[in-house]
Order: structure tokens, then C-alpha cells, then sequence
């Protein structure tokens, strides 16, 4: 006589550890106007603007904070003097990414041309301390960078869902980018 089953008594194996359940909010956007930065762009109303004090002497660098999910979005924006700084700083940029070459698994460069500004946004897979970074120009005036930080060490995978999240607000900033002359 064969007899299976499970007997009530029996306790099962512990479940793995699991994430916690991530809530995220309504996408709902708001403009913002940095007339004094030369630009103005749409975020999300569940991030936070505040001006980067550092370094004191960059009265455009600001960071938007997405509280509910510990990151910052890292903006600084630079007034375009000639042909070689517009190159310089496209190369600072480039350097600022591919610093994290180590530690990442892939770069992926995204090319960027619309009617108002080209650019590259990068996206960083791997153990590296930024995920995600871009920079826009119109090539002559206005340059502005952004870099993507959690405000802590991140699992690739654990933070999969809410990078993704996060990368369409960026993508969202970056089409309704407007230059103020």
C-alpha cells in the first residue's frame, strides 16, 4: 500500500527573503522654470527640486529628489561659451560614465536628435553607482547633464522596477525640455 500526501503537522521550508511591495505613484507632472539656468522642464509632483549647493560657485546645478524611492537626479546645466567648450564638456560627460566601465556589465548609448537639442542618454547595468545619466545641447547656447544616483548601495535586480520607473520621468524631462534665451 502506497501512502502520500502531506500531513498537517509538517512545517514547509522557510520562504526566501523578499522585497518589500513597491507603491508607486500616479504619473502627474508639473512645469518647472529655471529662467535664471536658461530652462525649463516638466517633472513628476512626487520628486522634489532643490538647488545643489555644491559646489557654491554653480548656481545651476540642482538635484531632483524622488523621496519615496531614495534617488537623486543629479542636474547641472552649463551656459555653452565656444565650439571647444561645447566639446569639452560633450567629453566630460562621456569620461563621467564611463568612469563606472568596471563595475558595469553594458553602456548603452541612446542618441537623442529632436528640433530643440540632440544628446546621448546612457544606461548603466551592473553594480554601478550610477544607472542612468544623459546629457542635451542645441550646440551652441545650452548644455545640461544629468546623473542618476540611489542613496544607497543598490541590488541590480531589487531596483530593477524602480529604475525603470524613474527613466521615464528623465525621458519625460528631457522631451519637454524648453530653452529660455
Amino acid at each position: 500500500m502506497l501512502a502520500g500526501g502531506c500531513s498537517s503537522d509538517q512545517k514547509g521550508t522557510p520562504r526566501p527573503r523578499g522585497y518589500e511591495r513597491i507603491e508607486y505613484p500616479e504619473k502627474v507632472y508639473k512645469r518647472v522654470g529655471l529662467n535664471q539656468c536658461n530652462y525649463s522642464f516638466e517633472m513628476p509632483v512626487y520628486a522634489e527640486l532643490k538647488h545643489d549647493p555644491y559646489p557654491a560657485s554653480e548656481e545651476c546645478w540642482y538635484n531632483v529628489q524622488y523621496l519615496p524611492f531614495h534617488a537623486t537626479l543629479h542636474l547641472s546645466y552649463r551656459k555653452i561659451k565656444d565650439r571647444k567648450d561645447l566639446f569639452k564638456l560633450i567629453n566630460d560627460s562621456r569620461e563621467m560614465v564611463f568612469k563606472h566601465v568596471m563595475r558595469a556589465d553594458q553602456i548603452i548609448e541612446n542618441y537623442i536628435k529632436t528640433d530643440k537639442f540632440q544628446g546621448i542618454f546612457y544606461e548603466l547595468d551592473g553594480s554601478t553607482a550610477t544607472n542612468a545619466q544623459f546629457y542635451v545641447t542645441d550646440s551652441t547656447q545650452h548644455f545640461l547633464r544629468g546623473s542618476l544616483y540611489f542613496n544607497f548601495k543598490t541590488n541590480q535586480d531589487s531596483i530593477a522596477p524602480v529604475l525603470k520607473f524613474i527613466k521615464a520621468d528623465m525621458l519625460k524631462m528631457m522631451e519637454t525640455l524648453e530653452w529660455v534665451k
